[in-house]
Formats: structure tokens, sequence, C-alpha cells
């Protein structure tokens, strides 16, 4: 039995976040209304020191939607991480 906040997480995700269906995989995972891909949000949410507020304003998108993020890469952050590292090389 999943607890009231881990449901709320799986909803969060569900309403915010979709796989790039060119590049399926949690490593390209993206925004489902703005096409941001989660590893672009998590690299600054990083550069920030984790204040997600800033991110979503300096994205312009809710705030809700970047913590959508942050949860799922918790949820895969290994392949993310992966992603991240690629990007920088």
């Amino acid at each position: 039995m999943r607890t009231l906040k881990e449901r709320e997480a799986i909803a969060l995700i569900e309403r915010h976040i979709e796989e790039d269906p060119s590049r399926p995989g949690p490593a390209d995972a993206r925004l489902i209304q703005y096409g941001v891909p989660v590893w672009t949000l998590i690299g600054s949410v990083q550069a920030v020191d984790g204040e997600a507020e800033r991110v979503s304003q300096d994205y312009q998108l809710p705030v809700e939607a970047v913590e959508a993020a942050i949860i799922y890469y918790l949820r895969h952050k290994a392949a993310i991480d992966a992603r991240l590292a690629a990007k920088d090389s």
C-alpha cells in the first residue's frame, strides 16, 4: 500500500512529466506542457543550490512543474546524472 505522500508524488509526476517519444527513457523525459527536458531543469536546480522557485522564475514555469522534475530525478537519478555528464563532455 502506498503512502499518501507517495501517491501525491506519483500524481505530480504524471501531471507534469512525459518521456520524449523520439527518445524514450527517463534520461530525456520532459515537461508535458513546456517541452523542457528534466535534465536541463535539474542542472539549473543544482546550479542554484536547489532553489526550485528561482528555476521556475528563470524558465517561466510553475514551481509545481519544477518540483515534479526534482521528484522524477530522485526516482531516475542514475539515468539523468548520466545525461547531465554526457552534456558536459
